[in-house]
């Protein structure tokens, strides 16, 4: 029976000392989340493009600068600069953890900013997509500012892959109409019509069937799916697939008006560049992908009544851009 005890405990104190000494012996944990100070001059580094002009925008030395940059590569396990000369350039791991954390950067300093500006009880913020802005909002904005003088209009470029960071008091967003937290209004139509540059059409000649269309150069708006529908539409199975893919519509628009090819676009998106003439609608058929521009307010923010102004401005504008079409 005492043989049996000794066993028993000599056993436990053994694996009691296994464990001991296997649990010293593993690395500490490791944090998931980065020096955030660290990240922050780094951001001011790579947005700058220099080390003393980081150090001065944040009120540092520049060795404390350098400091945090090793801490921060140090943290990541890569060189995240290099020297090249006497200027210090971003590695390849740099430039791809720069664009990565680029945009939440933006959208703090645009909350910052929002709340900082919500004693201006005259300011608007309104957020838009590249191509919403560019083409049908900024060349309507005078007839508002002509009519409201003192109302101020802030507008910022619309986190499309995010919207539940937007902070704005109203956002124009492309889609279909659902976003969490938000009332949505629909705007303008999202359908698309084909079209090509004048300077395209006089090089290639005139598209005059969707067969023949199938056959000449496309560039294509975020994927390839929508010329799908559209020649599908036509009962064409084969066409033109190997046209270069763009991110957005303002970037589709450029590389149509570049003559790279036809492309889908959204006809109010267009409208002046078909009225000059400097586009060409190869087609009236429009195809529908089942997105909209919309005007969201969020469900948990009461306007101004500056903001109201604007809302009720923009719906207005819209109804009689309908109204414009059907005649």
């Amino acid at each position: 029976m005492r043989l049996t005890k000794w066993l028993i405990k000599t056993c436990y104190m053994k694996k009691t000392e296994q464990f001991l000494t296997d649990t010293s012996s593993r690395e500490p944990h490791t944090p998931l989340d980065p020096p955030l100070r660290a990240v922050r001059v780094f951001e001011a580094i790579a947005r700058l493009g220099s080390l003393n002009e980081a150090a001065t925008e944040l009120m540092i030395s520049p060795s404390a600068v350098s400091h945090q940059l090793k801490l921060l590569e140090a943290f990541l396990q890569q060189r995240l600069t290099h020297r090249q000369g006497r200027r210090l350039m971003l590695s390849n791991a740099g430039r791809e953890y720069y664009r990565s954390i680029r945009s939440a950067f933006t959208v703090i300093r645009q909350a910052t900013g929002h709340l900082r500006d919500q004693g201006r009880s005259r300011q608007v913020t309104i957020s838009l997509i590249p191509l919403f802005g560019m083409s049908w909002f900024i060349p309507r904005l005078s007839r508002f500012i002509q009519a409201h003088s003192e109302i101020e209009i802030n507008v910022v470029y619309a986190n499309h892959r995010n919207y539940l960071s937007d902070a704005s008091d109203l956002s124009i967003r492309f889609g279909s109409g659902q976003w969490t937290g938000y009332r949505a209004e629909k705007l303008i139509s999202g359908k698309m019509i084909p079209v090509a540059s004048r300077e395209f059409i006089r090089l290639r000649g005139y598209i005059d069937s969707p067969a023949l269309l199938a056959q000449t150069n496309l560039v294509h708006d975020e994927e390839r799916v929508s010329w799908q529908q559209w020649f599908a539409d036509h009962n064409i199975t084969q066409f033109r697939r190997d046209g270069p893919v763009f991110e957005d519509g303002l970037l589709t628009l450029a590389a149509v008006r570049a003559g790279l090819g036809c492309g889908l676009m959204r006809e109010p998106m267009i409208a002046s560049w078909l009225a000059s003439g400097e586009l060409v609608k190869l087609f009236d058929q429009a195809v529908d992908d089942g997105r909209d521009y919309y005007l969201c307010v969020r469900q948990d923010m009461e306007l101004s009544p500056e903001a109201s102004a604007l809302k009720k401005w923009l719906a207005d504008e819209a109804s009689q851009l309908k109204k414009d079409v059907a005649d």
